[in-house]
């Protein structure tokens, strides 16, 4: 699964959920909201944008997200985030813009984010290995990985 495909796969999961607000969206529109914050838009996915897993991977080292984050790379359940959590993995900023973009407000973007974020990263790193081999790469590879599992140890 492309990146254009994760991104269709949320903007659609975004489209059909149970929020009245984003429910009549455009889902190009979704799509394009989706790219530019998890970074890459569909301007520049031809000329080898990709998902900036890495950008999400920093935030958890810094944050208490280590297992939920976890569970989406790794096989098995996804665990859910709370839609308040979301901040601390893509930033304040890009959650206004998110919601901008939509013309939908903050907490209903944090919401629909908090369904989809479990979705996308784990499509991207199970179903693609270049994707997941270019996270681990992000990290620093294994030793990097490894680093980054024993902070959440320490915790």
């Amino acid at each position: 699964m492309d990146l254009t495909d994760l991104l269709k796969m949320g903007a659609s999961m975004i489209q059909n959920s149970k929020n009245e607000s984003t429910s009549g969206l455009d889902i190009n529109s979704i799509t394009d909201a989706l790219g530019s914050i998890l970074g890459s838009s569909n301007s520049n996915q031809e000329s080898g944008g990709g998902l900036d897993l890495s950008s999400i991977i920093a935030n958890v080292a810094n944050g208490d997200l280590g297992e939920i984050v976890g569970s989406w790379i790794g096989n098995g359940e996804n665990a859910p985030i709370d839609s308040e959590k979301v901040t601390e993995l893509v930033g304040d900023d890009k959650i206004s813009e998110f919601a901008e973009k939509l013309g939908v407000d903050v907490d209903t973007a944090k919401d629909e984010l908090a369904n989809v974020l479990p979705n996308i990263v784990d499509k991207a790193t199970s179903e693609d290995e270049s994707l997941a081999e270019n996270l681990l790469e992000q990290v620093g590879g294994i030793g990097g990985l490894m680093d980054l599992a024993n902070k959440f140890l320490k915790s």
